[in-house]
């Protein structure tokens, strides 16, 4: 299961957020926890270079993509191999909605869209629909004409 899914700016604040299966009390803990991590990791690295953590059960993928850190959780089924493919379908729809790497600014001018994209892509903790091309059809808010 996917427990979370964070998107922050470079100085740590929460962008988006998505919790699967965590208790209101411990989500305080994982979103410093997880911008602490980033903080201490992600100066430096590339675009898209994923880099994994584990903390307790849990793995963790992490990424930057313009001025946007990206942070996934999963565990059991979702360990370090399928968060990154979750990771890749996420950045990918990130950059379609922004038509680039997004700074801050244009990530919240695109924020509907892409909260439409993360809704397609995965839903209650499981990845739903990996495939770029899907995605776009199913966000154009149209009723679909081929199944």
């Amino acid at each position: 299961m996917i427990l979370a899914l964070l998107f922050a700016n470079v100085d740590g604040n929460i962008l988006i957020e998505r919790f699967n299966g965590v208790p209101t009390e411990e989500r305080l803990h994982w979103r410093s926890f997880l911008v602490k991590l980033g903080a201490e990791n992600l100066k430096g690295v590339k675009n898209e270079e994923l880099l994994v953590a584990s903390h307790k059960s849990v793995y963790i993928v992490y990424t930057v993509l313009g001025d946007v850190s990206i942070y996934i959780v999963g565990k059991d089924a979702y360990d370090e191999l399928a968060l990154s493919e979750v990771m890749f379908a996420i950045t990918s729809a990130v950059k379609d909605a922004c038509g680039k790497p997004p700074t801050e600014r244009v990530f919240l001018d695109k924020y509907g869209k892409i909260c439409l994209c993360l809704d397609e892509i995965m839903w209650t903790g499981l990845l739903e629909n990996p495939d770029k091309d899907r995605i776009k059809r199913l966000i154009r808010m149209k009723p679909p004409t081929e199944f």
